[in-house]
């Protein structure tokens, strides 16, 4: 009985691709780029794509090639939360919920009361913040439910306590948040008399609680226990 052959070492990945000609490199590259981009579940960072094309190579004119390919396929290449990402056209959203009973893939924003939404957007323009003041901006109160679904969803976070008496949860938006409304980063929040306007937060509680937040107005004394 022979020996089990050795599995033969894999050459290593050679990113320069230096002994092919300029358009088959960049073709290779493209391919690279794109099969990343379209295997990975989170948005894709430029420092990961990086090391998958040669240290000469423009990165930024890559993706504008292979976004150029795609614009007439029902998908695209899209820049959000720090990274690339394919994501459906919405045209085809129908036909894609019509393959899935009903349901479609949650790469988009998911589906929010107005009670989720005012939540939300608090958490959003004041964060870190506790619930009470989360409640202050929405101009009603936010009960624990509401908060408690934002999480399940992997919108908010709690893991802070914030520096108070009884030390409250304070929560923060995460990166499934700029994922799911399409946003790079928190510098992208429509100016707060947007949301105002669209009825998604009272501006009387609103400007109040923003001159807290910035430190231009007193502590109450009196903060609903959120532990």
């Amino acid at each position: 009985m022979g020996r089990p052959k050795k599995p033969e070492a894999s050459a290593p990945f050679d990113p320069e691709l230096a002994e092919l000609p300029e358009p088959l490199r960049w073709r290779e590259w493209m391919g690279r780029v794109e099969a990343a981009i379209f295997a990975a579940r989170e948005p894709v960072p430029r420092e990961t794509l990086a090391v998958l094309v040669g240290a000469r190579c423009n990165l930024d004119a890559l993706i504008e090639d292979i976004s150029a390919e795609l614009r007439t396929r029902p998908y695209a290449l899209v820049f959000v939360a720090g990274g690339w990402q394919m994501r459906t056209r919405p045209h085809y959203a129908a036909a894609i919920r019509a393959a899935n009973h009903g349901e479609a893939r949650a790469a988009g924003a998911p589906d929010l009361t107005p009670a989720e939404m005012a939540a939300l957007a608090a958490v959003a323009y004041l964060q870190p913040a506790t619930r009470a003041e989360i409640s202050r901006l929405a101009g009603k109160e936010v009960s624990r439910d509401v908060i408690a679904r934002l999480k399940r969803l992997g919108l908010v976070d709690g893991a802070l306590r914030a520096p108070e008496p009884g030390a409250p949860f304070a929560y923060v938006t995460t990166r499934k948040f700029l994922e799911a409304f399409g946003l790079v980063s928190l510098r992208e929040l429509p100016d707060l008399e947007r949301p105002e306007e669209e009825g998604l937060l009272q501006p009387a509680a609103s400007e109040a609680a923003l001159d807290l937040a910035l430190g231009y107005g007193d502590n109450p004394e009196d903060r609903a226990d959120d532990q």
